[in-house]
């Protein structure tokens, strides 16, 4: 695949300036200061049960789609997963935010994590939405929600919650699905922690300690282990690379899925040295395994590329620089959590990656077995990449510019582009009743 010319001249869209992440990291110092000076509360673990009439998709059959988080409109876009990825409906994943917020106002350490979320991660935003998926039968689609600190199951028939899931801490973050859809872990980012849930009831089926930050997880080996990447601490200006120890315990925590016993402990930093690569951070974001899982691919804080692991090895193998946006700018306190590039996922077939370039504002599709990039595909803001129902596209989130946009695997070139809400991240494949149009009124 011959790559295109860049399309980086100059653009007349360009992302609205933001706050130094200097001055947002006052909010982080005053959370600090009020858990210092009060007492902690511990967050309820407690899941309240699933109705028993929550619905399901008797009868007509099930619809596969695509589910957009629209992070900071409290939504979910639900489009078609194939074909012209047109609107099906749209879900309110925080119906009860009147009570949710009341909580928070009572209660003065959860008011100054919700802040600091908010001026932070949020870029001056609430975090609504982060991930989510649905139950095996259509019926509900499960969020978990950052700024609320917890995971909530929505039927998609009347909007309601059925459950409720508060995580250790004050933030939940990225999920991940069973194989057999019933199981979904959770990352509890401010308390190390990863709670592994019933899809149907809430219920918490166990969990496991991370290092700092927990982030992506995986369920490998038929649904056997759960991997987990933590991230360590990116909302502070201590970006220098010189400054990289202070980003605090980075590793991946394998663990058994059945008994959540520890398996073993992947610490890249010992493998980015032997590799020769000591400049790059071992803060593992988004990764994509092989079909087979022999190959991990994985994307680093700050780096405009990803790195090849395998797995059976335990080596880093091989290393793919993407191209630069030379209208990014290189301070590296000003980009996003300090991804440069933050999304990645591989066709059914394991031949090609799609890249997503957050801050420099591209996709790209990679072969896997030469690692040439294909076309630029330009973008605003990509921040998440995953795989169409019938495994031909890679469609991205653009939070830039509120739309998803799907791009040919084989050609590498863009083919349709669809409006969603504020600010898009996590997109999933999942399923609604067959002739679901969105919650009924009421």
């Amino acid at each position: 695949m011959t790559p295109t010319p860049s399309p980086h001249g100059p653009s007349p869209r360009r992302r609205p300036s933001r706050p130094s992440r200097r001055s947002r990291g006052i909010a982080g110092c005053a959370a600090a200061l009020v858990l210092a000076a009060t007492a902690a509360v511990p967050a309820s673990a407690s899941a309240v049960p699933a109705s028993a009439d929550a619905g399901t998709a008797a009868g007509g059959g099930l619809n596969e789609v695509l589910f957009v988080g629209n992070n900071w409109d409290g939504t979910a876009d639900v489009i078609e997963s194939t074909g012209d990825y047109a609107k099906v409906g749209r879900i309110d994943v925080i119906p009860d935010r009147k009570e949710r917020m009341r909580e928070i106002y009572l209660n003065p350490i959860r008011l100054a994590f919700f802040l600091g979320i908010r001026q932070t991660v949020g870029e001056g935003h609430d975090q609504y939405v982060d991930d989510m998926y649905s139950t095996p039968d259509g019926s509900a689609v499960v969020v978990s929600r950052p700024s609320f600190a917890d995971v909530v199951s929505i039927d998609v028939a009347t909007g309601k919650v059925n459950w409720r899931f508060p995580v250790s801490g004050f933030r939940s973050d990225h999920m991940a699905v069973s194989p057999d859809g019933r199981r979904v872990a959770v990352s509890a980012s401010t308390s190390n922690t990863v709670h592994v849930l019933d899809i149907v009831t809430g219920e918490e089926l166990g969990s496991f300690g991370t290092g700092d930050k927990p982030h992506e997880n995986v369920f490998t080996d038929g649904g056997r282990h759960i991997w987990n990447m933590s991230i360590g601490e990116v909302n502070n200006d201590l970006d220098a690379p010189w400054l990289d120890w202070t980003k605090g315990d980075r590793r991946i925590t394998v663990v058994d899925a059945d008994t959540f016993e520890q398996v073993k402990v992947i610490d890249m930093r010992e493998r980015l040295d032997a590799f020769g690569r000591e400049d790059l951070s071992d803060s593992v974001r988004p990764v994509a395994f092989t079909p087979d899982e022999s190959r991990l691919y994985f994307q680093v804080s700050f780096f405009n590329g990803f790195l090849e692991y395998d797995v059976a090895a335990d080596e880093i193998t091989r290393i793919k620089e993407l191209p630069k946006n030379p209208d990014t700018d290189e301070d590296r306190t000003t980009w996003v959590n300090d991804s440069r590039h933050h999304g990645m996922s591989m066709n059914p077939r394991g031949t090609k990656l799609c890249v997503a370039g957050t801050m420099d504002d591209y996709a790209t599709v990679v072969d896997r077995g030469t690692l040439e990039e294909g076309p630029l595909v330009e973008v605003s803001k990509p921040y998440w990449a995953t795989v169409s129902g019938d495994g031909r596209h890679c469609v991205v989130s653009e939070s830039g510019s509120d739309q998803v946009t799907a791009i040919d695997f084989a050609t590498g070139r863009k083919v349709a582009s669809v409006p969603v809400g504020d600010h898009p991240q996590r997109v999933r494949v999942g399923h609604v009743p067959a002739g679901w149009t969105g919650p009924s009124a009421g």
